[in-house]
């Protein structure tokens, strides 16, 4: 999901008269909101490590930057990883893929920290049932991670990458990435051995299909957008100026003085889901259409399967993909709108399948992402570890 470009709206000349105090005010994002990204001191003699590793896993990225990790330290030397069943997406997001990719990619970050400090993360996936979202009583626990020291553990070096690593939405500059940092990503990806039957894939300029990624990726942001129940979720998770963005430090943050000025003088109501001909509409389908075009190349990942554990392990070998082109200085946005599984986008999901080959039964395209070199973004705002730590 777009998130510092969400919002396009016309008709500025009427905002500047009004608010001239905030188009003039800065853009970046509040100190306290991006704090968890200050790299934590290494862990002092007899302090709890698990906290110094779960301070870099909660940099993982997240679908809607929604942070739906809750952690339980009651048992020492483990970590009990819970999805948060407030924070899911039921109408972009109906089964929670997204939402167990999320945890998957929390899973992986926490491993890397892990073995920085010589610790192997021995993981346990759903020891009380597959997450089912509608399940009463609720279980959410996703994984139970037990931490033994083990001097044969090997640093990795994507754990380099964590605090560098920020998912890049705007326009790519359009030299093609070479064959060498596409064989680092795809090695990294496949990096979780037999624990994923994954495969991966890109399409470049060279590649025929790449037109048809574009029209794909244009046709299911589209949808996305017009579709009121499903534009609204992201409405919803939208934190608009420095005091929704210090106070949630989570969801779509928006910080441009003309979006904060809109919104001061209440010409932009997040209530209701513009038309599909309004301003808000046609800006954003313009805006992203552009960037569209400015992408190198798209990378994907299919799995044999779509189990919960296949999607858990599919998070895990994307950050671990995503890491590595921030090695080799690449930036990566996933375009997840067409592998979402509401009825309005069934032909988009059925036609990024069909052209990455994912047909046979229970095939599934767990990420397809924009691909490519870019000036650096900054970070998202995350909400510190105390917000993640279950009450004792």
């Amino acid at each position: 999901m777009e998130r510092r470009g969400f919002i396009c709206v016309m008709g500025g000349g009427v905002v500047l008269a009004a608010a001239p105090a905030l188009v003039a005010c800065s853009s970046a994002l509040p100190p306290e909101a991006v704090a968890a990204w200050q790299a934590p001191a290494p862990p002092a003699p007899g302090s709890d490590v698990r906290r110094w590793i779960l301070a870099h896993a909660i940099l993982a990225p997240h679908s809607h930057n929604l942070q739906s990790w809750l952690v339980d330290l009651r048992q020492p030397g483990e970590i009990a990883l819970y999805c948060d069943r407030t924070r899911l997406l039921p109408e972009t997001d109906p089964f929670s893929r997204q939402i167990m990719m999320s945890q998957g990619t929390f899973l992986e970050v926490l491993d890397l920290a892990a073995r920085q400090q010589g610790y192997r993360a021995d993981t346990e996936l759903f020891p009380k049932g597959e997450f089912d979202p509608k399940a009463v009583p609720a279980n959410g626990l996703t994984a139970r991670v037990r931490l033994v020291p083990d001097a044969s553990v090997k640093p990795d070096p994507l754990f380099a990458q964590v605090f560098q690593r920020h998912t890049n939405r705007s326009a790519y500059d359009m030299k093609p990435p070479d064959a060498a940092a596409l064989q680092a990503i795809a090695t990294a990806a496949m990096g979780l051995g037999d624990a994923l039957k994954l495969r991966v894939g890109f399409a470049g300029a060279q590649d025929a299909r790449i037109a048809e990624h574009r029209a794909i990726a244009r046709d299911a942001w589209r949808i996305e957008l017009v579709t009121p129940r499903t534009v609204m979720e992201s409405y919803q998770v939208l934190r608009v100026g420095p005091d929704e963005i210090a106070r949630h430090r989570d969801g779509i943050s928006i910080n441009e003085p003309m979006v904060r000025a809109l919104a001061a003088v209440g010409l932009f109501d997040r209530s209701k889901a513009p038309g599909p001909d309004d301003s808000a509409t046609t800006g954003q389908v313009k805006d992203f259409n552009t960037k569209i075009e400015a992408t190198p190349d798209f990378f994907w990942m299919v799995t044999d399967g779509n189990d919960r554990r296949t999607q858990v392990n599919a998070g895990r070998a994307y950050v671990r993909a995503q890491l590595a082109a921030t090695a080799q200085g690449l930036s990566m946005h996933p375009l997840q709108q067409a592998l979402q599984e509401y009825p309005e986008q069934a032909g988009p999901y059925a036609a990024i399948h069909r052209l990455v080959g994912a047909q046979t039964p229970g095939q599934t395209v767990q990420m397809w992402a924009r691909l490519g070199y870019a000036p650096p973004v900054g970070a998202a705002p995350r909400r510190g570890l105390e917000a993640h730590l279950l009450a004792a």
